[in-house]
């Protein structure tokens, strides 16, 4: 868990790095130009600047170890970096949308669009190799953090290029228009971005199961011990940060001895974690005629129900 936050934070430094590069590259390419469509995504870098420094304070707390008021840890923390960071992108992509409706109705000519062009050129270069490299460590390291800031460079390397052809046919058409309607449209695609990364951490924050693909393997592993004596039910899951959590009810013969149902669920166990290494697994053992008290409760408050509605009718 220590080695996986100092890796985080090795890419995540070097984002920030990066970020501060490329918005000192976007920023000339603007000043040259005049151009809002340069404009608008030099903003998006600053907010790239913003959400890297977060993530950064971020990983510190997602990676320190459980505690007394925190016994499950703390890689929650990751989704307040990866929320903050959509509100932060569509805050950007508002203010995009505002000067880019003034430059709409106010018209005015740019100049130097092959120099400027060069210039965003590079940057969105730097962003591109930095993003490849982040989301390969993201995938390594499961860590939403630095995939969140990977998605975002990603998101800035394909709306740069589509600025940098846009604000090119500027000079070449003469449509002084078209350079604000390409800010409008890279501040729609950002906004949809933002969109994707809030909801991704109210997912998490939500505690919303393992993907699909995830589940499958876990029950795949279940299948395994899945037998006449042996049953598996309220399986439940969850994800929080890069740590999973799986919680299920297994149900075997009531003779069996205690030793052997200790084996049982010790096997279920080392095969789960050899699947999903660091998974948290918590397995109740019941016998096969028996079901938890809170399921029996439910099952009673049910009939209960049912009972009300659709009373019994009454014998003359």
């Amino acid at each position: 868990m220590h080695n996986a936050g100092m890796q985080a934070r090795t890419y995540l430094r070097a984002s920030l790095v990066a970020a501060l590069v490329v918005i000192s590259l976007k920023l000339l390419a603007w000043k040259v130009t005049g151009s809002v469509g340069f404009l608008s995504d030099a903003m998006e870098s600053i907010v790239n600047v913003a959400a890297a420094a977060f993530a950064l304070f971020i990983v510190r707390i997602a990676e320190a170890p459980p505690d007394a008021d925190h016994p499950y840890g703390h890689t929650k923390a990751e989704y307040f970096s990866s929320g903050i960071e959509g509100l932060l992108i569509g805050v950007a992509a508002v203010l995009i949308m505002i000067e880019a409706g003034h430059r709409l109705t106010h018209p005015q000519p740019i100049s130097d669009v092959p120099l400027g062009a060069v210039i965003s050129a590079l940057a969105t270069a730097i962003n591109l190799g930095v993003a490849l490299w982040m989301l390969r460590g993201a995938r390594r390291l499961r860590s939403i953090v630095i995939e969140a800031d990977a998605r975002h460079l990603m998101t800035d390397v394909w709306t740069s290029a589509g600025v940098i052809a846009g604000v090119l046919l500027v000079p070449i058409t003469g449509w002084l228009w078209l350079d604000p309607v390409i800010g409008i449209a890279v501040a729609l695609h950002i906004l949809s971005e933002a969109f994707s990364l809030v909801k991704r951490s109210v997912d998490g924050l939500m505690d919303k199961s393992m993907d699909d693909d995830d589940l499958a393997g876990l029950q795949a592993v279940l299948d395994r011990f899945r037998s006449a004596d042996l049953r598996f039910d309220h399986v439940r899951t969850r994800v929080a940060g890069t740590r999973r959590f799986a919680s299920m009810h297994l149900h075997m013969p009531g003779h069996w001895t205690l030793q052997r149902a200790a084996n049982c669920r010790y096997a279920v166990e080392k095969a789960l974690l050899e699947a999903y290494p660091g998974m948290s697994v918590t397995i109740e053992m019941l016998t096969s005629a028996q079901e938890s008290l809170q399921e029996e409760n439910a099952q009673m408050s049910v009939h209960a129900e049912c009972s009300q509605q659709h009373p019994a009718p009454q014998q003359d």
